[in-house]
């Protein structure tokens, strides 16, 4: 669902009709202040970021509101955890680095040419 910062987001969801007004991130969940979630914090979560540039399947986010001075600066963290290589993702932009390795091709002349 699209947040309303204008960036797709799968644990974003919004309901606008019929009178609803209600906003809630899935992967933040109900917390208490001062790591409670705002609409206002999707302007500048990571997230969206993360899925457009690492799809792996393997990847599991977490994320918690990190809490400021006073409730201003409020920010979210964002980790990352590979079940395939069962450690922490350090770049979740990257990944772990195993999931998906280069590939090596070798390339088989089938031409017949023997020069």
């Amino acid at each position: 669902m699209r947040t309303p910062y204008g960036t797709e987001c799968p644990y974003f969801f919004g309901e606008y009709h019929r009178g609803h007004d209600q906003n809630r991130c899935d992967l933040i969940g109900a917390a208490s202040p001062p790591r409670n979630w705002t609409p206002s914090l999707c302007k500048s979560c990571q997230v969206p970021s993360i899925l457009r540039a690492n799809g792996c399947n393997h990847m599991h986010l977490s994320a918690e509101v990190q809490p400021g001075i006073f409730r201003l600066g409020r920010s979210i963290k964002v980790t990352a955890y590979c079940t395939k290589s069962h450690q922490d993702v350090k770049e979740p932009h990257v990944g772990c680095g195993h999931c998906h390795e280069p590939i090596d091709f070798l390339v088989e002349d089938t031409s017949g040419d023997t020069r």
